[in-house]
């Protein structure tokens, strides 16, 4: 897209995880689990590992659900732990989008399943 939109968390789940998705816009976002990432405050951002143990998109379509693990250094993890904002963003050719950093109670969750 020519421009990323903004918003917040459930504008990235609302668009693709909603159940009346019509199947042509999931053909046009093959790949997008690999196109999607988490940041800690002012640290780069680190790319989603995607669906390791199962097949996420096909060559005619993406899945409607994928399973995403982040892979943050230790600096990111005291980071998040510290109160710094999180943000999500998916950076796709069909699909471009950036939160203003998550909800309170989604930065809480996240953070509680830190290691």
């Amino acid at each position: 897209p020519d421009e990323c939109r903004t918003g917040d968390f459930g504008g990235i789940c609302g668009y693709l995880w909603n159940p009346d998705t019509d199947l042509s816009v999931l053909a046009g976002m093959v790949g997008i689990e690999n196109r999607i990432w988490l940041k800690a405050g002012d640290h780069p951002h680190v790319w989603a590992i995607a669906n390791e143990d199962l097949e996420g998109s096909t060559d005619e379509k993406t899945s409607s659900v994928h399973f995403l693990r982040f892979e943050l250094t230790g600096e990111m993890i005291r980071s998040a732990r510290s109160g710094v904002p999180l943000s999500v963003g998916v950076e796709h050719e069909n699909y471009c989008y950036e939160t203003q950093g998550v909800d309170e109670a989604v930065r809480l969750a996240l953070v509680a399943d830190l290691t």
